[in-house]
């Protein structure tokens, strides 16, 4: 008897600690929106309507940038874009986020980028109208452009 009321007291120690361990973790921190459109210019290489996808784990984001609209004007292996995503931030300056993380692509096929790296602090409101995505591939750089506002709204990290 006295075995069981052990066990019994030890599964309670066990399960206070636990719910205090929920209680204490960090809330997992968001991005909104998640995704975002922009309408892009890249020049002579073409244009189109973009979607950026971020996410968020404290001070560290990543953005993705798809879009059907732009394709790869040759096969591309994986990982050989080298690529910056400048974003403007609403009090000023920008915020950058860098990478070479890409699929391998045929010619023709919708160009992604990313995860892209960058350091964001809580509150920062960053909009791709005003900054650029700049690609290089080969040694030629595509410098595309958002030709208006994302939509639905800024990216806004907690």
């Amino acid at each position: 008897m006295r075995r069981t009321r052990i066990g019994a007291g030890a599964a309670l120690a066990a399960g206070a600690l636990a719910v205090t361990g929920l209680a204490f973790a960090p809330a997992a921190l968001a991005v909104t929106p998640a995704t975002a459109t922009i309408t892009a210019d890249c020049g002579s290489f073409g244009g189109g309507e973009a979607t950026l996808t971020a996410t968020q784990n404290g001070t560290a984001a990543t953005l993705t940038v798809n879009s059907s609209a732009i394709t790869a004007p040759i096969a591309l292996g994986e990982d050989s874009i080298s690529s910056t995503l400048t974003l403007v931030k609403a009090g000023g300056g920008t915020v950058a986020f860098t990478g070479t993380e890409n699929p391998a692509m045929a010619a023709g096929d919708p160009v992604q980028v990313g995860p892209l790296s960058g350091t964001v602090a809580s509150g920062d409101s960053l909009e791709a109208f005003g900054g650029s995505l700049k690609m290089t591939v080969f040694g030629i750089t595509i410098t595309c452009t958002a030709t208006g506002p994302q939509s639905p709204g800024p990216f806004v990290f907690d």
